[in-house]
């Protein structure tokens, strides 16, 4: 950034702030920084970076940067370097998503703590404020919530709503919010199609009657009853339990679920629930026990777990950059199946004695990756329910098969052409085989080699390509990553903490 563009940045932002009525402090607090940091933004003294800008022109609702303003955001990856040091897990995308959709059952003031400030979660705050609920962050990563008596859905952001998947878990906590609602089709990843039915079989079981027309769900709510209720998934899916869950929270009477999630993210729902005042019995298990309470009027705060998928991706960059690198804050219960199997492919890890995460009920390690000679497994790898191995860990074993010698089968059986994606790491040297929409074979070990790829349009294939990047000496190029920014927070910053090259561009 020039003097004179710096100069006009803090003269917008000063502007800004006073047409605001903000003091300086409070806009170090809303983003997350110091006010001396906010001073020197003001004077021109501070380098801003590109996410920084989109930040201020979010809060501000102005741009304050027009000359050019680029759309898309890319990185450029500086492969071949050994990384060392440690990184904190971050805390878990899909539990943060759930919280915040359930804290519309509360009544009264939730506060998240260590919430991901990621795409995601911005668009669900986006949805949840358009209806009517305060949302409000306290600094960078903690976020009140408080919603008001009627909530006004008339009035919900469609262009928010249409970017998420999420937005199909309104429907359980709005079970009887009003008898009748229109909620836009969900967006999300490309990942084929994956129907809504299960969580319409779920949400019929409470009498919900939906249909689906013109790019909408029109809803109208179950009559009230006080009746005790027990079903069966058909399919075990995360957010069809979390949903079903939800409706069950708000309801009188005592709802069985049979065939349930016990996933990280489930998990992480029913512990905030049952501090609401829910029971809820057999968390962590298949089937579910949860005695609704119709009216819940509490302030409460609740810090989510932290995030295996992260952590994952995380002990993968590690391995494939073959170097010693320390993963801290990692939920072993949902990795240990992960953990084994790198074990078996020869990877050496060192685990630490395990400690609790900050809600009291994860447990926590320390992993560290140590550079390893790694062989293909004897069996295919492919993803199970919990607790098997997680089916959205599954793609970061395309990146490590890659640096293993001889023929590794992942079988991707969820997603209809998740795997297709992953053959994209030939543009990085690797000889991914594509066999069928849901296998591929991995031939390694692999010379990585620099390229510029398009980002592809699902989440984990988007950062398997990242990490690949990281092992590929030269330069590359990622393009368009706003669908990493929509799972990770700042994974390019966390990754140069501990030696990484990554910055963001934009055209």
């Amino acid at each position: 950034m020039t003097q004179e563009t710096a100069e006009h940045v803090a003269a917008m932002l000063r502007d800004a702030r006073n047409e605001k009525g903000w003091t300086q402090g409070q806009l170090a607090a809303e983003l997350g920084t110091s006010q001396s940091a906010v001073a020197r933004m003001e004077q021109g003294k501070q380098n801003l970076s590109l996410k920084m800008i989109q930040r201020l022109e979010n809060i501000f609702e102005r741009t304050i940067v027009n000359v050019g303003r680029p759309q898309m955001t890319h990185l450029r990856v500086e492969g071949g370097r050994t990384l060392s040091g440690a990184v904190d897990v971050n805390s878990s995308k899909n539990a943060g998503v759930a919280l915040l959709c359930a804290s519309l059952i509360n009544r009264g003031t939730t506060v998240l703590r260590r919430l991901a400030r990621i795409e995601e979660v911005n668009r669900i705050v986006e949805v949840l404020t358009s209806i009517g609920v305060e949302c409000t962050w306290l600094n960078d990563t903690d976020l009140r919530l408080r919603r008001p008596a009627v909530l006004d859905l008339d009035a919900m952001d469609v262009d928010a709503a249409r970017r998420t998947r999420s937005v199909i878990m309104l429907l359980g906590p709005l079970l009887d919010e009003s008898r009748e609602y229109r909620l836009p089709y969900a967006g999300g990843c490309d990942l084929g199609t994956r129907t809504v039915e299960p969580h319409m079989q779920a949400l019929r079981q409470f009498g919900l009657s939906v249909e689906a027309s013109a790019g909408f769900y029109t809803v109208q709510a179950p009559p009230a009853d006080t009746r005790d209720r027990s079903f069966v998934l058909t399919e075990r899916g995360d957010t069809v339990t979390e949903n079903a869950i939800m409706a069950a929270a708000h309801r009188p009477g005592t709802t069985v679920i049979r065939n349930a999630s016990p996933n990280y993210m489930v998990q992480d729902l029913c512990f905030y629930l049952q501090m609401l005042g829910v029971s809820i019995e057999g968390v962590g298990s298949t089937t579910l026990k949860i005695t609704g309470r119709p009216v819940i009027d509490a302030e409460i705060e609740y810090f989510p777990s932290e995030d295996p998928i992260e952590a994952m991706s995380l002990i993968t960059a590690g391995i494939v950059t073959n170097s010693e690198v320390t993963v801290r804050r990692v939920p072993i219960e949902f990795m240990e199946i992960e953990l084994a199997t790198l074990g078996q492919m020869g990877q050496q890890l060192e685990v630490s004695e395990e400690y609790m995460a900050r809600n009291g009920r994860t447990r926590l390690v320390d992993v560290t990756t140590k550079p390893s000679e790694l062989k293909a497994p004897e069996d295919k790898i492919h993803p199970m329910p919990f607790p098997g191995l997680n089916i959205d860990n599954l793609p970061f074993f395309a990146v490590i098969a890659a640096n293993a010698s001889g023929q590794t089968m992942i079988h991707d059986w969820v997603y209809e052409n998740r795997a297709i994606y992953l053959t994209e790491l030939n543009r990085l040297g690797a000889q991914v085989q594509l066999l069928d929409p849901h296998r591929i074979y991995v031939n390694g070990p692999t010379r990585w080699r620099a390229a510029e790829v398009g980002c592809p349009p699902a989440l984990r294939p988007a950062a398997c390509l990242l990490l690949a990047m990281l092992a590929a000496r030269g330069v590359s190029e990622l393009r368009n990553i706003y669908v990493i920014e929509r799972g990770y927070e700042d994974l390019a910053e966390r990754l140069n903490t501990i030696g990484a090259k990554v910055e963001y561009f934009q055209d």
